[in-house]
């Protein structure tokens, strides 16, 4: 496989669930078993822009469990003999070889994945133009080992904002980001502002007003319930990822010192 890979470092692999559950978009040569129809194809490619169940192929990372994955879209290209190109774009952890052959299955002629390219994991796109390649990054490196120049790494490391774009966010009074470093869950006097489209038992991202990341959490009410409270808690910690000390606490422990 080739294509996008986002590559997480130090204090940022915090952040890699946000990242592995995010949707996914891929180019897929796929090679059918027998002769098929193109109409046929497209049809059948259609009939998985749904929600589908998979279980995950003999080698893989996980589990071999049922589960259920989202196909968001299924574009066909073109077909060459027996090679079907198509665009797929899903919910992370979707097996694209183990869809190519339920697709040659419901062909009857049976199919496997001959080739994969990731185009999107994420906020990250083939077309970003924060991309760099391999050779860029052992490039650049070499630049800093020498120069020791900040401004040399910012050419292929991006703050870690930038894998959260897609989360949902709720923004919160510098009061409360020390609390949340500690571990508190979020109440609604802390709330400044959020997205619309917050739904319960989403995963967010909590920021700052400066655009700073604090930490991944789990809604516990929608946007429009959350506008409504005056107290409450509106959301359950998940992974704190801003330091401690960051901001200054301005809250009380209820344990005596």
């Amino acid at each position: 496989m080739t294509g996008i890979l986002p590559i997480t470092l130090e204090d940022s692999t915090k952040i890699v669930q946000a990242l592995l559950y995010s949707g996914k978009e891929y180019v897929c040569v796929m090679k059918l078993h027998g002769d098929a129809e193109e109409e046929q194809i497209k049809k059948v490619l259609l009939e998985f822009e749904d929600e589908i169940y998979q279980r995950p192929p003999l080698r893989s990372s996980v589990k071999r469990q049922l589960r259920t994955r989202r196909i968001y879209y299924v574009d066909y290209f073109e077909m060459n003999q027996r090679n079907v190109l198509f665009k797929v774009g899903c919910e992370g952890g979707t097996y694209i070889r183990k869809l190519c052959y339920d697709i040659g299955e419901i062909l009857g002629v049976g199919a496997h994945m001959q080739e994969l390219r990731r185009t999107r994991a994420g906020p990250f796109t083939e077309n970003g133009n924060r991309k760099v390649t391999l050779h860029e990054v052992a490039y650049w490196f070499g630049e800093w080992k020498e120069k020791k120049e900040d401004q040399t790494l910012k050419k292929f490391i991006q703050p870690m904002e930038n894998a959260l774009a897609l989360l949902p966010r709720i923004i919160v009074r510098d009061s409360a980001v020390d609390a949340l470093c500690h571990g508190a869950n979020l109440t609604a006097p802390g709330v400044l502002s959020m997205d619309s489209g917050i739904t319960y038992d989403s995963i967010i991202a909590i920021f700052t007003l400066k655009g700073e990341a604090i930490a991944l959490a789990k809604a516990l009410q929608s946007t429009e319930e959350i506008v409504k409270l005056d107290h409450g808690t509106v959301a359950t910690l998940q992974r704190v990822v801003m330091p401690r000390g960051t901001y200054p606490k301005v809250w009380r422990s209820s344990r005596k010192e």
